[in-house]
């Protein structure tokens, strides 16, 4: 069940200011999500003490792709020689594995195939020595962007697992709407940036997403907060 009281998690604050106006950010604590898991009715149980007519509902993009059987144990997948080539030569971060692993470069060949893969990394080696950082990702696109693999702070089991992006991410957040009355995001944030992946509304700005989510306020190691309510102070 969900926290009695909601508060910032360690180390993130509850509020944003955006434009002179004020945002709490509350994180809801469920859960470990699984394949097959009734989305839409679990968020409706876990938002209702707490949701407010004028919110909005902030999803990890992790669940949406977990809950659809887009996340895959290690052992199952079979990296060929040509992922763990390419894997070696991906810069890798504190904050997620990206497609720095042999079997997330796998799902990111099968995603977007040879030829994309092949363009991205291109124009990423032209483009890197004049210091312009982020074009493979938009060569790729967010399909693959999304993808993600182990990490030792990601809650078991999906330790053990790599991911896909969620599959229609915005077609789910209307569904969701429609549950729970409110307007939704879906969102793929670490502490180094923030795309989103799905809207339930074009009223809803990317770059109002992006800024009240610019410090990821659901934090990125065992918090087990995968939706966060966004509401004006």
């Amino acid at each position: 069940m969900p926290n009695t009281e909601l508060e910032a998690n360690k180390d993130k604050n509850l509020t944003i200011k955006i434009e002179d106006k004020d945002y709490f950010r509350y994180p809801i604590k469920t859960h470990v999500f699984k394949d097959g898991d009734n989305l839409a009715e679990e968020i409706k149980k876990y938002l209702t003490p707490y949701l407010q007519k004028d919110d909005l509902v902030f999803i990890s993009e992790k669940i949406v792709a977990i809950s659809q059987g887009r996340a895959f144990h290690i052992d199952s997948i079979k990296p060929s020689k040509t992922a763990k080539f390419l894997s070696k030569f991906v810069h890798k971060t504190p904050y997620g594995i990206g497609i720095g692993s042999p079997w997330t470069m796998e799902l990111a060949l099968r995603q977007a195939g040879m030829l994309r893969i092949s363009l991205g990394i291109l124009a990423s080696a032209l483009t890197k020595p004049l210091g312009i950082r982020g074009v493979f990702y938009r060569v790729v696109g967010k399909g693959v962007s999304a993808i993600d693999g182990p990490c030792d702070y990601t809650l078991p089991p999906y330790n053990k697992y790599a991911k896909l992006p969620p599959a229609n991410p915005s077609k789910v957040a209307k569904e969701i709407k429609q549950l729970i009355g409110n307007d939704v995001v879906i969102i793929d944030a670490n502490d180094l940036g923030v795309d989103v992946l799905g809207k339930s509304s074009k009223d809803v700005s990317n770059e109002f997403c992006k800024a009240v989510f610019k410090d990821n306020p659901l934090g990125q190691t065992n918090e087990q907060t995968p939706l966060c309510i966004v509401r004006k102070v």
